[in-house]
């Protein structure tokens, strides 16, 4: 099996390039660079190096990971071709170099070869550029392949491969949904040569600095300020534990599951009224109302020592994937209908269903009752418990409301006239799942539609001068007629 043998040309000068690596250089029969655009090369060319460099390679391939697997492939090729060929890259071998990563993959598989020589990283002279001590921590991110998700914002950061504009303007946007606009950061190119430059900018500037090539990296200092972490979910859980916790709040240290439940129930209906209005600071706030009371819950059960958010995540996290084998696995699926038939076969086997087991007891009994009643319904219908026609659901409506002015006929107790004109709702909401009209939906729909031309009613009067007491209910009608009128 022939050898590659990999040297890294160093972050500096040639003064800085070790002797071993510089004599191998020079004394390659087959040298091959990732990128002849490095200051050692040119001061070797004067020497009479000799190389073939895969920079046309950067101009053929759409992005980074192409080219780094070309290159690869290319020099797994050339290695069958020639006893030995030395490949040269930027840096050293193994510090942010995919395409040694790539050939060690291949290495593992038994294809290749490899015999790796050291040479300086960049990251000591970036170290020394910045002043960073990195005892005191570091997050390395490789600037063409961005993991907002990766970015803690708390450690400082060094973003190495900001080739170009472009992808400075990709490491910007994205910082930029974690920092403030003007957050200090620094730009260093060629760090530790005679060509160092450094810049501090502010972020929003980070993409108009003229100096950038391949040879740049970008410094973000840690977040000190309390007030930049607000955005970071951990932040919002250190608030949420600092409150229940010693010195805390003393209304939320005594909450428990039972006293929040009302809560969380006041802020679910309150994120439906933003949605409703199509308020999206409003949804926006609301959503933070209901995220606060999943965390109160969490942090409830941290404390209690049964379950942290983590529980909860992972919990959720897991579920979605199992029940979605169409996106994660390879279950394929037609439509929408599809996903719902999986999903619901899935749910049944998470959870065992006996045969003593009603199937109605799967729905929520803390639902709004409008809501539960179509979900019995629902579940009911999906075994043959349904009509396959809307006439007998008519006929039923008129049958219950028959039944109902029977009981109020006979002046009956007010527990059989409530239990009929359930009867009542019960059946139209039959009606609404046939034409797939979600009732508590249909009447918050009404809700609204009243409340406005209601209060139309109420500035009406106000501007007459009058009071409700002093018109008729035919005059209070006109004005609502006249509020239809104008589409409220």
């Amino acid at each position: 099996m022939n050898i590659i043998k990999i040297l890294g040309l160093g972050a500096g000068d040639l003064e800085q390039l070790p002797m071993g690596v510089y004599k191998q250089l020079m004394q390659a029969e087959h040298l091959y660079l990732r990128t002849k655009e490095h200051p050692v090369i040119a001061e070797l060319e004067k020497e009479g190096l000799a190389y073939e460099s895969f920079d046309a390679i950067y101009e053929q391939e759409g992005t980074f990971g192409t080219v780094y697997e070309r290159i690869a492939e290319e020099l797994i090729a050339l290695s069958e071709q020639q006893q030995e060929i030395v490949y040269a890259v930027p840096g050293h071998p193994l510090v942010a170099e995919k395409t040694v990563q790539i050939l060690l993959d291949k290495e593992k598989e038994g294809i290749i070869k490899l015999d790796i020589k050291g040479g300086q990283s960049f990251l000591d002279p970036m170290f020394t550029a910045v002043g960073l001590d990195p005892i005191d921590g570091f997050q390395f991110h490789d600037a063409t392949a961005l993991v907002k998700e990766a970015i803690e914002p708390t450690q400082a950061m060094i973003f190495c491969q900001v080739y170009d504009a472009f992808i400075a303007s990709e490491v910007k946007l994205t910082l930029m949904e974690i920092l403030p606009d003007d957050y200090p950061v620094t730009i260093v190119t060629a760090a530790g040569s005679s060509m160092e430059q450094i810049t501090e900018v502010p972020l929003y500037e980070l993409d108009r600095v003229a100096e950038i090539n391949n040879l740049t990296s970008v410094y973000v200092p840690a977040v000190k300020e309390e007030e930049m972490l607000y955005k970071q979910f951990s932040s919002f859980r250190k608030t949420i534990a600092t409150l229940r916790g010693p010195g805390g709040c003393p209304w939320d240290q005594k909450q428990t599951h039972e006293s929040l439940k009302k809560y969380l129930i006041e802020e679910a209906y309150e994120l439906l009224d933003a949605i409703d209005e199509e308020d999206t600071d409003g949804i926006i706030e609301e959503l933070g109302d209901v995220l606060l009371q999943v965390l109160l819950h969490a942090q409830i059960g941290e404390d209690e020592g049964y379950f942290s958010i983590e529980d909860v995540i992972e919990g959720i996290n897991e579920k979605m994937i199992r029940r979605h084998p169409h996106v994660f696995a390879d279950t394929s699926v037609e439509d929408a209908e599809d996903v719902i038939t999986n999903w619901e076969a899935i749910k049944a086997e998470e959870k065992g269903e006996r045969a003593e087991q009603s199937i109605l007891d799967s729905v929520a009994k803390g639902l709004p009752n409008l809501t539960k009643a179509y979900q019995y319904q629902k579940k009911a219908g999906k075994v043959g418990f349904d009509w396959n026609d809307v006439a007998p659901m008519w006929e039923k409506v008129k049958e219950e409301l028959q039944e109902l002015q029977e009981e109020l006929d006979q002046d009956a107790t007010s527990d059989r006239v409530a239990a009929e004109y359930g009867d009542v709702l019960f059946a139209l909401v039959n009606i609404a799942r046939y034409y797939k009209i979600d009732p508590e939906e249909a009447v918050a729909l009404t809700n609204r539609k009243f409340y406005r031309r209601f209060t139309f009613i109420e500035k009406k009067v106000k501007e007459l001068g009058q009071s409700f007491e002093n018109l008729s209910l035919e005059q209070l009608d006109s004005i609502w007629e006249e509020a239809k009128k104008n589409g409220l």
